[in-house]
C-alpha cells in the first residue's frame, strides 16, 4: 500500500511539472543566429566562365567544386569586363567611374586629371576595408591590388591592417623582370618587397601570406571577426605554371579547341547549367578549325599551362580552407569566389619580356592564351574580357557559409554584380549602408523573392544596361545597339532591337542618364587616366 502511494505521488508530481516545463520552454530565447561571420572574397584573374569543374569545365578544381556543392552558385553574376574597374567596384561598392577608375590604373609618376578616369580609388569614397574596420573587423589582403600605384593609395592607406602582394598589374609569376622593374612591384604592408630569386611562385606566395595573416589573427585578435580579400593573378598572362601541374593536361588539350569546347558544353549539361535556352554559340569568326591550325604543339602547351595555373589556384584555395578548419574558423566564414572578367583574347607584346629559348610556362617565357582558346574558356557565350556581352562580364560565382547558408543543388537564377559585395559584407557585419548603389546578396540564401535588378556598364566605349531580364548592349566598334531577352536567350543570339524599338529606346534613355551621372566620357581609342 505504501509502495502504491509513493508511485502515485511521483506520477502526480510529474503531471504537475509538465505545464511548468512547457511554460519554461516557451520562455527560452530563440536559437541565436550565427555570430557575425568572417568574410573571405577570393578573386581569380581573367578566368573564363566555364573554366572550373562545377561550371562544366575539364580543369581539376575539386576544392572549388566542394565549396559550390556546400553552398550556392549563380548563373548570372556580373563584373566590369576588366581588372581595374571590377576591383574598384568590389572595394567600394560603387560603379567604377564614380570612384575614379572608369578605365585603368594610372602609373605612379604620371600626371592625371582628377575625376572618373584618374586611375586610382577616390579617397573620399570609403572602401570595404575601411567600413569593416569601423565595424570591428580585422582586415587583410593578399594578392593583386591594381587600383592605385602611388604609395598614398596603397592598401594599408585604404583600410587594410596587413597587405602582401602585387601593387601593379600583369607580371611574371616567378620574378620581377628587368624589363618590368620600373612598372611592376610588390609590397609587404607599406614597404617594397623583393621577391626571392629562386623558388617563388605568385599563387603559392599569396596563399602563404593569407594563411599567415589568419594565423596571426587567431593569436592576437581571435575574438574579432576578420575580412580577407585574396586576389590571385591566376590565370592571367603571362602563362606561367609548374611542370607537375602542366603534365596533367598536355595530352588532354591535344584534342584541340573545337573538341574541348564541345566537351565543356556537354560538361555544362551534366552539371545542370545547360538547358534549351543555352545553345552553343558559333566559334568566333577568324578562329580556324583545329585540324587546319599549324604549330599545334605550341597551342596545346598554351592551354595546358593555363589549365595548370587554374589547377594550382584551386590547390591553394584548398590549403586556405584546411587552415580555416584547423583553426576552428571554417563553419562561420563566408567564402565568395568570382573572376574579375571573362576569358582574355588579348595577344601580348612580348618584346624584351620573352626568352625564345624558354618553353611557355617556364621562367623567362611570356605568352598569352589568345583568342582561339579564350573562345573555349567562355563557353557557351560570345565575346571576351573588355566587351559587355556575357563572355566579357559574366563570371562564375560561388558562395559558401556553413553556419548561414544551406547547400543548394543546381544554379540560382538570381542576378548579382560585383558592387553588391560591399553591401553584402556590411549587412553581415551589422553595419549596412543604404547609400550604396548595390544591394546585399543575402536575398539569394534568404526567403525574400529574387528582385529585378538594373545594372549599367561602360569600358572603352563598350556599353550595356541590364534591366530585369532585358539587356541592351553595344560594342565600341559597332554601329548598332542590340537587345536581348536574357530569360529566353542568355547566349545573346537573337537581337530584338528592331522588333522592340520602344523597349530599346526606353532602356537607352535610362542608360544615357546613368552615363551622365557617373561621368562617362566618349571613347577616343586612347587610354584614359594618364597624360
Amino acid at each position: 500500500m505504501k509502495l502504491h502511494f509513493v508511485k502515485c505521488k511521483r506520477m502526480l508530481a510529474t503531471l504537475c511539472a509538465i505545464p511548468l516545463l512547457l511554460m519554461t520552454a516557451s520562455l527560452q530565447p530563440p536559437v541565436k543566429p550565427p555570430a557575425r561571420p568572417n568574410i573571405i572574397y577570393i578573386m581569380a584573374d581573367d578566368l573564363g566562365y566555364s573554366d572550373i569543374g562545377c561550371y562544366g569545365g575539364e580543369v581539376q578544381t575539386p576544392n572549388l567544386d566542394k565549396l559550390a556543392a556546400g553552398g550556392l552558385k549563380l548563373r548570372s553574376f556580373y563584373n566590369n569586363a576588366r581588372c581595374c574597374p571590377t576591383r574598384a567596384s568590389l572595394l567600394t561598392g560603387q560603379y567604377p567611374h564614380a570612384v575614379g577608375v572608369g578605365h585603368m590604373v594610372s602609373l605612379a609618376n604620371a600626371k592625371y586629371e582628377a575625376g572618373p578616369y584618374q586611375g586610382f580609388l577616390d579617397p573620399s569614397k570609403a572602401t570595404i576595408a575601411e567600413a569593416l574596420q569601423k565595424a570591428g573587423y580585422a582586415t587583410y589582403m593578399s594578392g593583386k591590388w591594381h587600383v592605385g600605384e602611388r604609395r598614398e593609395h596603397w592598401p594599408r592607406k585604404r583600410g587594410f591592417d596587413r597587405y602582401f602582394g602585387l601593387i601593379s598589374g600583369a607580371s611574371s609569376f616567378y620574378e620581377v623582370t628587368p624589363a618590368e622593374k620600373d612598372k611592376r612591384f610588390y609590397a609587404l604592408d607599406d614597404d617594397i618587397y623583393t621577391i626571392p630569386q629562386e623558388g617563388y611562385y605568385a599563387t603559392d606566395a599569396f596563399t602563404d601570406q593569407a594563411i599567415g595573416f589568419l594565423k596571426e589573427h587567431a593569436a592576437n585578435r581571435k575574438k574579432d571577426p576578420f575580412f580577407l580579400y585574396l586576389a590571385y593573378t591566376a590565370p592571367h598572362f603571362p602563362l606561367h605554371a609548374l611542370e607537375p601541374d602542366i603534365a596533367k593536361y598536355e595530352k588532354l588539350y591535344a584534342a584541340g579547341w573545337d573538341s574541348i569546347r564541345n566537351l565543356r558544353y556537354q560538361g555544362m549539361k551534366k552539371v545542370g547549367y545547360i538547358d534549351a535556352r543555352y545553345p552553343l554559340s558559333a566559334r568566333t569568326k577568324g578562329i580556324p578549325n583545329w585540324k587546319d591550325q599549324g604549330d599545334k604543339e605550341q597551342w596545346v602547351r598554351r592551354m595546358a599551362v593555363y589549365a595548370a595555373m587554374t589547377d594550382r589556384m584551386d590547390q591553394n584555395i584548398g590549403r586556405l580552407v584546411a587552415a580555416l578548419k584547423a583553426s576552428g574558423q571554417y563553419e562561420n566564414t563566408l567564402i565568395v569566389f568570382l573572376s574579375d572578367n571573362g576569358g582574355c583574347a588579348e595577344t601580348v607584346n612580348t618584346q624584351n619580356r620573352h626568352d625564345p629559348s624558354k618553353k611557355i610556362g617556364e621562367k623567362g617565357s611570356y605568352s598569352a592564351l589568345e583568342e582561339a582558346w579564350a573562345n573555349v574558356t567562355n563557353t557557351p557565350f560570345r565575346m571576351y574580357k573588355h566587351y559587355m556581352h556575357e563572355g566579357g562580364i559574366n563570371t562564375p560565382f560561388i558562395v559558401h557559409w556553413p553556419a548561414g547558408i544551406k547547400p543548394r543543388k543546381g544554379f540560382s537564377d538570381g542576378v548579382g554584380h560585383v558592387m553588391d559585395l560591399m553591401p553584402t559584407a556590411l549587412e553581415l557585419a551589422g553595419a549596412p549602408d543604404a547609400s550604396l548603389p548595390g544591394q546585399s546578396l543575402s536575398y539569394l540564401w534568404g526567403k525574400a523573392p529574387l528582385p529585378d535588378r538594373t545594372y549599367c556598364w561602360e569600358h572603352e566605349g563598350n556599353k550595356a544596361i541590364r534591366k530585369g531580364s532585358w539587356k541592351l548592349v553595344r560594342d565600341h566598334d559597332d554601329a548598332g545597339w542590340e537587345l536581348y531577352d536574357m530569360q529566353t536567350d542568355p547566349v545573346e543570339l537573337n537581337n530584338l532591337a528592331a522588333s522592340q524599338p520602344d523597349r530599346a529606346r526606353s532602356m537607352l534613355n535610362e542608360y544615357l542618364a546613368w552615363e551622365k551621372k557617373v561621368g562617362v566620357k566618349p571613347f577616343t581609342g586612347k587610354a584614359y587616366g594618364s597624360k
